[in-house]
């Protein structure tokens, strides 16, 4: 189940670094840019939605509701 929580953690980090990449390259490339924003905001879903589930599967692991 570790690895679940380390998975997890790697969704901000990849949201992180596509919001800086967006930042970089606004004026260079737009089309690029808005393809980083869109990884940052999938990421960032993502990282709740993972989270989300590894609640829920830890509650039903310990056996409460």
């Amino acid at each position: 189940m570790k690895y679940l929580r380390f998975t997890e953690i790697i969704y901000p980090v990849v949201a992180v670094i596509s919001l800086i990449e967006a930042i970089r390259s606004w004026s260079v490339d737009r089309n690029r840019a808005y393809l980083l924003l869109f990884f940052a905001a999938v990421s960032v879903g993502m990282f709740f939605l993972r989270r989300y589930y590894r609640r829920k599967f830890d509650q039903r692991r310990n056996g409460g509701r």
